[in-house]
Order: C-alpha cells, then structure tokens, then sequence
C-alpha cells in the first residue's frame, strides 16, 4: 500500500491563511532590501565624490561651514549647548549607555538583544577609524574656530555613531512602548541623532558631507545587523514580525518594560508633595542656624585643622586628594547616579527606590545651594588648592552630596539583597564621605564645621524622604521582583 506523503507545515499555514501574509512579507522584504542598496551606494558615491575632490560637493561643503561659522562664533552661550549636544554622540558617553542598556539586559535574561548591541556597537568603533585613514581627509579649515577634534574628518564618527547607537536602542527597546507611543520614541531618537549631526558642522569640526556619509553609513550597518538578527531569529522558531512597528524582539516586551507589577508609586502624591516641600523647608531652617552660629562665633580649631593638614601637603597627597575630592564632584555623582537607577530599576522592577535616590539628589543640590548662599561663610584662610570656587563655605556640597548618594544606596541595596556583598555598600556610605571630608579640608576648601553641616543636611533630608516616600515599603529581591512580574502577565 502507498502512503501519499502529507503536505509540509508550509503549505498548509498557506492554505488556512491564505497567499496575503507570504505577499506582504516578500513586499516588505523587498522595499527593505531597495532601501539598504540605495543608502549603500549613497554613501559609496560620497565616499568616491570626497575622495576624487568633486569641485561641487567642496564648494557645498565649504560653503555651510563658513555660513554657520558666522552665525555661532558670536555666541558663547550658543557654543556651549552645540558643545553639550555634541558630547551625546561622544565616544566615551554612547560607550556608557550601551554598557548600561547592556547590563539591563543581561539582568533582564536576554542575552540575545544584548549581543546584537555589543556586536553592531563593535562594528560601529571598527568602521570610523578605518574609513577615516582610507579617505584621509582633513577637517574643515574656518574664519573663528569655536571647537578643536582630533584626526580626520570623513566620515563623522559622532554622526556615524549617535545613528548606529540610538537607531539600535530604538530597535531593541521599542516594544516596551505602547503601539500608540512608538513613533513618539522613533522621532526622539531621530532627533537626537539629527541634532548630534547639526552641532558638529556648526562647531565646524565637520563638513555637511562628513555628517550626511555617517548618517547613511550607520543606517546601511544597523539594517544589516537588525537583518541578521532575523534571520536568526527565524532559525530559532520565532515569526519574522515588522522591526520598525514592533522591535527586534517583540517577545521580550514584558522583560523591558521597566516596573510592570508596580502599582502606584506614592499613594496621594500631592499630600506627599507637601510633606517633602515641608520637610525641605525645616531642613533648611536647620542648616541655616548652625551656618549662622559657626559663621559669627568661628572657633579657632575650625580654621587651625586646615592649617594643620596644610602642613602634610606633598606632590603626591596633592594628587591623592585630588582623586578623592572628584569623587565628590557634580560629574561623578551624576555618573553613579545614572549607572545605579537604571540597574535599580532592572533588578528590583520598582520606581520608589529610583525615586528616593532622584529626591534625594536633588534636595541636597537645592538645600546645598540655598544654605550656602543664605550663610556666605568665607573659605578657611589657607592656601585653596582649587582656587576661587563659586560658592560659599558652608555647608561642603562635595561631601553633602557624597554622603547623601552612598547612604541612599546603601538603604535601598541592604533591603533588597540578602547576600554577604551588600555589606560593600554601608563600608562605601563610611568612606567615601570620610575620604572626600579629609581631601576638601587637606585642600584648604572647608572647615570642619562645614563637615558638619554636610552631615546635617544628611541626616535631616534623609529622613524627611525615609518617613514620606518609604523607599523599602515593598522591598523585594531581584528573584521576587522578576516572579511577581510572571505571575501578573499569567494572570
């Protein structure tokens, strides 16, 4: 007897479904395909224009760098935002976020999105440097240079990376948004690439062509890598969905999505508000009679420990203090703060934590800057290795700040760890503070009475935000916090 061979699974979804789903997949493979060749070869003729000096494209190109050189010389305030615009395209800022998003991801249990960034991110740092000796072309030449980048111009590494790393975030966290919102984020990441691209032929570091060549060069890589990633998602058994519309990873949206579970953050958040507000205002009242006091009675050990750090100074302890007192400083606290919230947030699936260290930090930098200009106490009378600062004595801001970051991290961490490595973060509350409080007084910068009122400022406005926004109220580990986030989406 012959057994007639059954149809392929194939078949049979096209016989159920019709020919409609095949059509509009090859169309839309099609239109893709036509898409990444034109881009190529627009690049590929930039390339070949630039290199052979196309009269034309020189005049273009000279002609919006002198125009816009005009136009932004004059202006230091104007220079200074191109400037902060352009530090988001940086090599070393876009190395930070990748890492970041990286680590989330890796937390979050998808190894496989986050080897598609570090792989098109790679691609990325390999295709700058190589096209820029092989074209060799060097930066444009302006009437009043407002910034300086080293090495050749073409193509635009900012403009090159800002599109590869941003187009690839867009892909990879697009379906933790709403379908209603995602055009919304699309056009967001457009608009930081296209202002990156602005604010270097602005500042005059790059040509138009420079910038345009980066833009279609990271386009042509990330359709490559997204078209590759596919296919290998296809391979593993998953459906070839739309990678503009729905994502790389369509699958992956409830791990993305920062705190599913979450229900309200601050039950009744106007009374909360003013409690805070509240808080805030008795804090400063605080901070602003012990400045008074030290301030108009000024005992002579508060200058005298100063004169005596003074006279330990060396080279090297010039230079240890000046690490230690960085620690301290806006940028590295800002950098902690940003590298430790979205790692909160993967791990625990929570905004009240985030929340308590964002108010924290921003308490302390209005409560420091009100305090110290309501006080104006003078500087010790030592020799001041930073020189004329900004702001007054009192209370320290490098170490309020310090104290205030390391200790809300440590309060949230020891509630949600239960391993022996969480006792790391209470030991860094102690010595960070401690090392920054002997760095700012070694460098003549604060009194100890000025140690004190950082310490103050601590103490009061954490526990104004301990009793208002109970950042432990839930506190789950990471293994609770991914279970409940399960279960809900069971439910």
């Amino acid at each position: 007897m012959t057994t007639v061979p059954s149809a392929p699974d194939d078949n049979r979804v096209v016989e159920r479904a019709g020919w409609a789903p095949v059509r509009h997949f090859a169309e839309r493979s099609v239109l893709g395909l036509i898409a990444v060749i034109a881009v190529g070869l627009g690049f590929a003729a930039l390339l070949l224009l630039v290199r052979f000096h196309w009269s034309p494209l020189q005049s273009l190109d000279h002609a919006v760098a002198d125009g816009l050189n005009h136009r932004v010389a004059g202006s230091s305030a104007g220079v200074k935002v191109l400037e902060q615009i352009s530090s988001f395209g940086g090599r070393a800022f876009m190395i930070g976020l990748v890492t970041v998003v990286v680590t989330m991801l890796l937390i979050r249990r998808r190894p496989r999105l986050a080897l598609y960034l570090v792989v098109t991110g790679a691609g990325a740092l390999i295709l700058d440097p190589s096209l820029k000796t092989l074209v060799g072309r060097l930066r444009p030449v302006v009437e009043s240079p407002v910034a300086h980048a080293p090495g050749n111009s073409f193509p635009s590494g900012h403009a090159l990376g800002s599109m590869v790393v941003y187009g690839m975030l867009a892909l990879v966290l697009l379906p933790m948004f709403r379908s209603r919102w995602r055009p919304w984020f699309l056009a967001l990441a457009g608009g930081i690439v296209l202002l990156i691209g602005f604010s270097r032929i602005a500042l005059g570091v790059h040509f138009l062509s420079d910038v345009v060549a980066g833009w279609l060069l990271g386009i042509a890589w990330i359709s490559t890598t997204a078209y590759a990633f596919r296919v290998w998602r296809r391979e593993a058994g998953h459906p070839a969905d739309d990678v503009i519309h729905d994502g790389l990873e369509p699958e992956a949206a409830r791990d993305l999505r920062l705190a599913p579970a979450e229900g309200a953050v601050l039950p009744h958040p106007w009374a909360k508000g003013a409690e805070i507000l509240v808080g805030w205002v008795l804090t400063f009242g605080l901070l602003y009679l012990l400045g008074y006091g030290v301030t108009r009675w000024n005992p002579g050990w508060d200058d005298g420990v100063p004169r005596w750090l003074q006279t330990f100074r060396t080279p090297a302890l010039d230079d240890v203090s000046w690490w230690w007192s960085k620690a301290g400083d806006t940028h590295a606290i800002l950098a902690v703060s940003l590298v430790f919230c979205p790692i909160a947030l993967a791990l625990w699936r929570q905004w009240r934590p985030v929340l308590f260290l964002v108010l924290t930090m921003i308490g302390e930098l209005t409560l420091f800057l009100t305090s110290a200009a309501a006080v104006d106490r003078p500087r010790p009378g030592v020799e001041q290795l930073d020189g004329q600062m900004p702001t007054s004595s009192f209370p320290s801001g490098h170490i309020a700040a310090t104290l205030c970051l390391w200790t809300a991290i440590a309060i949230i961490v020891m509630a949600r760890v239960r391993t022996p490595w969480r006792w790391i973060f209470p030991v860094l509350a102690v010595l960070m503070p401690l090392g920054v409080a002997l760095s700012r007084m070694y460098r003549g910068m604060h009194h100890p009475t000025d140690v004190l009122g950082a310490m103050l400022l601590t103490a009061a406005w954490l526990t104004v935000l301990w009793w208002t926004v109970r950042p432990n109220a839930r506190a789950v580990t990471a293994t609770e916090a991914a279970l409940e986030s399960r279960q809900l989406v069971v439910a």
